[in-house]
């Protein structure tokens, strides 16, 4: 076969399974409610945070470009930024990345030493494992989502199986995000940690935490799940992104400065390519000043509002129809995120409002089109993106999403389940009654 050929037969074939991915036309959703992008705090439309933008892109004595890699163009407005930061998110050092992925990628590519290990929630970024298959790490393990009790098992099996684990002479990393993008489920990060200072007392056990989706949203000015449970001293590395919820482009690993130092001289997708615009580093200082004076607090409070407001007009209603036209259960570890009851910060992490609740269905394409018949934007989710088996519309709530509007989305995916299963007792129907007339003619 050709390579032509070798590229249409794998096209084809992921469009006879219904996953082949196409770019959405950006005309198309222009009129829809949006129950699918990132922008959990409604900054991207946000007429204060434009305003702030344009108004020190106009001051700035440099907009246009970066100049090269930060090896070669170490900008004023680059180190600035990452100075901030460090300080803003009670950090030892920052070090700015283009984006999340390149900041995984590169972190776990080179990080990790050999003879150390790898351990990993099964439910982790494609980046983290983009990270750890060019790494020199051979010891690369899952545990089940967001199970402690399955991490404590994987990590003293690895210390038993490795003497230089249980003697601190080799490493192991924890890999876990705060809140999963998939799920919207939010890791026990508290119990993580204590699981790991308890089975590895030399110090050797490091957690890294991806807060891409939990920034802006969680914590004290929206510093995330560390910041709001005050592990900052206790997670080894931190990343956070700023094209989410804080409506820019780029992110930041903290970490110490020794390894800030090692990530300088090894991590290929930082040395190698063009830094972030100088453009792109004021539109994230705008955004942080937002966090910081509190002006984005009132957005997180409309988005966990709207959550808990789900809890009136219950969203596991939601669930329970799209549970009836469904081929397997719920997950039982999205249970907790089908009632939302607001938690004040200190109590368990896993009952925070979340902005970001799966619908599980083996149908997730048609119930997409149905709600953007409906004038709702919620993008359906199929393997490889999920777990094969686990297929679903992600909707994702924004502080500038209205009530109205959270209950027009429950009641058009109310209607489609209940339209669907009608259909599909229609269908039995007929089969049946097709059947018992062949059996009248056999007798005949």
């Amino acid at each position: 076969m050709t390579l032509n050929d070798q590229l249409n037969a794998a096209l084809a074939s992921r469009e006879k399974r219904l996953i082949r991915r196409r770019l959405y036309d950006p005309s198309a959703d222009a009129h829809l409610v949006d129950f699918s992008t990132n922008d959990y705090l409604s900054l991207a439309r946000s007429p204060v945070l434009r305003k702030r933008f344009l108004s020190r892109l106009n001051a700035a004595p440099e907009v246009l470009g970066s100049g090269g890699s930060r090896l070669l163009v170490n900008g004023h407005a680059h180190a600035a930024l990452e100075a901030r930061l460090a300080a803003f998110f009670h950090a030892p050092a920052a070090l700015l990345f283009n984006s999340g992925f390149d900041a995984n990628a590169g972190f776990f590519a080179c990080v990790p030493q050999p003879g150390d290990a790898i351990v990993f929630d099964e439910h982790i970024h494609a980046s983290v494992h983009d990270g750890m298959r060019a790494s020199r790490v051979e010891t690369r393990v899952p545990f089940a989502h967001n199970s402690v009790a399955a991490l404590r098992n994987t990590l003293a099996r690895l210390r038993e199986e490795n003497p230089a684990l249980e003697a601190g002479a080799s490493s192991v990393f924890v890999s876990v995000e705060a809140l999963y993008s998939m799920d919207g489920t939010i890791a026990p990060l508290k119990e993580i940690v204590e699981t790991i200072e308890k089975l590895f007392p030399h110090g050797n056990g490091y957690v890294v935490v991806d807060e891409a989706h939990s920034t802006g949203v969680y914590g004290p000015q929206g510093k995330g799940l560390v910041a709001a449970l005050g592990l900052e001293d206790r997670v080894f590395a931190r990343l956070h992104t700023f094209g989410k919820a804080l409506a820019a482009t780029g992110a930041v690993l903290l970490v110490t400065p020794l390894v800030r130092d090692y990530l300088l001289n090894y991590a290929r997708p930082l040395i190698y390519t063009t830094s972030l615009s100088n453009a792109n580093i004021i539109a994230a200082e705008c955004s942080f000043d937002m966090l910081e004076d509190g002006e984005a607090a009132k957005a997180t409070q409309s988005t966990a509002l709207i959550a808990v407001a789900l809890s009136e007009r219950p969203f596991c209603v939601l669930f329970q129809a799209a549970a009836r036209v469904a081929t397997y259960p719920l997950d039982p570890s999205l249970a907790p995120h089908t009632s939302f009851r607001h938690v004040p910060p200190g109590n368990d992490p896993a009952r925070f409002p979340t902005p970001i609740i799966p619908v599980l269905t083996p149908h997730p394409r048609p119930l997409s089109a149905h709600l953007r018949v409906r004038g709702l934007n919620a993008r359906p989710i199929t393997w490889p993106t999920v777990p094969k088996g686990a297929d679903r519309v992600r909707v994702c709530l924004h502080s500038g999403n209205t009530r109205e509007e959270v209950d027009r989305l429950v009641s058009a995916m109310i209607e489609w389940a209940e339209s669907w299963q009608e259909a599909q007792e229609a269908v039995k129907r007929e089969s049946k009654e097709v059947g018992n007339g062949l059996a009248v003619q056999a007798k005949l």
